[in-house]
């Protein structure tokens, strides 16, 4: 509760969707809670008949975009068969165990240094980076919490709706030159890799905002950012890797109209982070307002003429 009044605090446009979010389980229309949920982020009409924006088609696939394959790939477990079989074993993070429960889990067959993390929802993670000082009570209560919570009311994400929840473990990952781990966000739009998505600034000490940045396949800066984030100050240069992350973005991504494909690097090897179908839920605006017509135009719905 503490950290949902922080965040109102910091940011008290959020007050009246927070509070939503909270009669969620109360609104059993998917239509209608999409529907005022997107007005109180917006101020404006959701239009589900001639959708346009890059918001309003992420809502729109939220509600029409039921097939089961996306289901299985939100599954941070059931994704890895799919990973295995598109772009090989070698990108997948090595892994170390699945449980239905916390208490199934044998410390001590793993490793000093592991990550567990539920497979159903955002956010449900522990890094262990010493096993004798991991604090198990406090991750019993993360994982258990999570393991309890159904990612699908609050924003109405259809693939999550049905993802059995359960706590994988997987080697713990350095990012290169030992730092933390940097994830490429590919905002994919069928099967062509489009723009990145970029999150820096996200372990600092002083707990300052992460920045928020956007490029196209050149790595040239799009002047666009989400509201209630800074773009950085430094701005990110084209990389060996680049080209063969958009190879493997370009191959998971095929087949769907839109899909965010999440890539990192470590040890100088390109690794499946996650694939997501909604980014931000499509409820976050980009300032200045435009570039949510932009991104829109590059998702073809099914209804679009």
């Amino acid at each position: 509760m503490s950290e949902i009044i922080k965040k109102v605090v910091e940011k008290p446009y959020l007050i009246l969707p927070v509070c939503w979010r909270k009669c969620s389980k109360l609104i059993w229309s998917d239509k209608l809670y999409l529907k005022v949920y997107y007005r109180l982020c917006f101020g404006k009409k959701l239009d589900f008949q001639n959708p346009k924006t890059f918001t309003e088609k992420i809502q729109w696939l939220k509600l029409y975009n039921t097939s089961p394959l996306c289901t299985q790939l939100v599954d941070k477990y059931a994704v890895r068969e799919y990973v295995k079989e598109k772009i090989g074993e070698e990108h997948l993070v090595p892994l170390l165990g699945v449980w239905d429960r916390f208490d199934d889990i044998d410390f001590g067959l793993l490793p000093e240094r592991f990550v567990l993390k539920t497979t159903h929802d955002s956010g449900g993670v522990v890094i262990c980076r010493n096993k004798s000082e991991l604090d198990v009570k406090n991750a019993r209560k993360v994982l258990t919490k999570s393991l309890s919570r159904n990612y699908f009311w609050n924003g109405r994400e259809y693939p999550y709706k049905n993802v059995k929840p359960r706590i994988i473990a997987e080697q713990f990952m350095e990012g290169e030159d030992r730092g933390y781990l940097v994830d490429y966000k590919f905002f994919c739009f069928d099967g062509e890799p489009k723009v990145l998505f970029f999150a820096s600034n996200r372990y600092n000490a002083d707990h300052t905002p992460p920045r928020f940045d956007y490029y196209d396949m050149e790595m040239n800066h799009l002047p666009v950012r989400s509201k209630g984030h800074e773009n950085a100050e430094t701005k990110l240069k084209m990389f060996p890797e680049f080209e063969q992350m958009k190879k493997l973005a370009r191959v998971l991504s095929e087949g769907f109209p839109h899909v965010r494909v999440d890539l990192f690097m470590s040890k100088g090897r390109i690794y499946f982070g996650e694939m997501t179908f909604h980014h931000d839920g499509g409820l976050v605006p980009f300032i200045p307002e435009e570039w949510d017509l932009k991104f829109g135009e590059m998702i073809k719905l099914p209804i679009d003429e």
